[in-house]
């Protein structure tokens, strides 16, 4: 049986035209959106979502293109834009009844956050974002040798084709290596976990790869447009991220400041993967944020 969230329901809810959200709803009180990340699905959040269920709605769903939610070809450039993915979680949330919400993301999810927040300002009450820079600051970052810490964001920029069939090639090899990589301890993402990131993530490697050409394409030009008309984040804003920002030459705080007049930035003490590592500490400082 795949792994779930226990003690939550789960749903398919449309949000645009042909497309419906995998998505685990449990909890009652004010409701927070958790988005995951690379190469994850909603299931990362399993620890954080059961604490934060005691006291609020919590909503975990599947982004486009990812687990069990629909994925649907790559058309025009836009089809995995973060502007369109965002607009699936506010329509999301709306469907359930939340014209507002507090939202979570992790490393896609968020990117994903970050364009809700500055697309849609009015929907999103308090926004946390886990280890990740917002997209135009995550390539201005990275340079030299140092850069070679995230060669998959450079190979699934690439034009569609080579990096389809590379990683289709062996994408347990491929998907495995980041689980691995990027894990302090890894009795954090046991067997079963893993084993539901790793199918799902075969069966979503077109789709995967442009959300990352995507974000080496649109989603700059969408953060170019904001940076120029000086647009920042309205809400309340935490952003938590490992201590990888002195190892690789920039003030993640910083960057992040520019973009979020309130905010709390704050470093945690394990691997990238957080939510699993130290759910403990991401559900307290999220209950933080949302007393903000």
């Amino acid at each position: 049986m795949a792994p779930v969230i226990s003690g939550f329901d789960y749903h398919r809810i449309s949000v645009a035209d042909g497309i419906s959200l995998n998505v685990a709803v449990g909890g009652a009180g004010s409701p927070i959106v958790l988005l995951h990340g690379f190469p994850q699905t909603h299931l990362m959040w399993r620890h954080v979502a059961t604490d934060l269920a005691a006291d609020h709605t919590v909503i975990c769903p599947d982004l486009r293109g990812y687990g069990a939610s629909d994925k649907p070809a790559e058309t025009d450039g836009t089809t995995y834009s973060k502007r369109t993915m965002a607009a699936d979680i506010v329509a999301l949330a709306g469907a359930l009844g939340h014209d507002q919400f507090a939202l979570a993301g992790h490393d896609r999810g968020a990117l994903v956050a970050f364009r809700a927040g500055l697309d849609h300002p009015g929907a999103i009450t308090q926004l946390a974002c886990l280890d990740v820079l917002p997209t135009l600051d995550m390539w201005d970052a990275m340079h030299g040798v140092q850069a070679s810490v995230a060669f998959h964001l450079y190979l699934m920029a690439q034009p569609p084709g080579l990096p389809e069939q590379l990683i289709a090639a062996s994408p347990d090899a491929f998907f495995g290596y980041f689980l691995d990589l990027w894990t302090n301890d890894p009795s954090a993402i046991p067997a079963d976990i893993r084993a539901a990131y790793l199918e799902a993530s075969r069966a979503a490697v077109p789709s995967i790869v442009a959300d990352y050409r995507a974000s080496a394409g649109i989603d700059v030009q969408h953060d170019q447009v904001n940076l120029a008309a000086g647009n920042h984040l309205r809400m309340p804003v935490a952003v938590l991220q490992q201590d990888w920002g002195s190892a690789l030459g920039f003030d993640g705080a910083a960057l992040w400041r520019a973009w979020a007049p309130d905010l709390e930035h704050t470093l945690v003490t394990s691997g990238h993967f957080m939510a699993e590592e130290a759910p403990t500490d991401i559900a307290k400082a999220l209950r933080h944020l949302l007393s903000r």
